[in-house]
């Protein structure tokens, strides 16, 4: 490993430690509270899926306006996140964000 992998991928930190932190929310709080979410898919991985393509400020952003319209009120269904048109990025087997190996 180049100093210069090690570089590229200190931007994504955050977005890594936002999405470890939805990682354990998954695991140990969505159990208890079940399948109650009004749209596919769920609400937390929406979030995984925003914070992945949008990056940890506006996945985080985007997954809030998501938390805020999921209520009972909301008629909910199907709202995929927008991919991001410059996603340019990989993903490891757990969902972390790590530089693109190929150049």
């Amino acid at each position: 490993m180049q100093a210069r992998d090690v570089l590229r991928g200190i931007p994504l930190i955050p977005r890594n430690l936002v999405l470890g932190f939805l990682t354990g929310y998954r695991k140990v709080i969505s159990p208890i509270y079940g399948d109650v979410c009004a749209y596919y898919p769920s609400c937390s991985a929406y979030a995984v899926g925003a914070v992945q393509q949008h990056g940890a400020v506006r996945g985080t952003l985007f997954s809030a306006w998501r938390i805020l319209r999921c209520n009972p009120w909301s008629h909910g269904g199907v709202d995929d996140v927008r991919p991001h048109e410059h996603f340019r990025y990989d993903l490891t087997a757990r969902g972390f964000v790590v530089p693109s190996r190929k150049d």
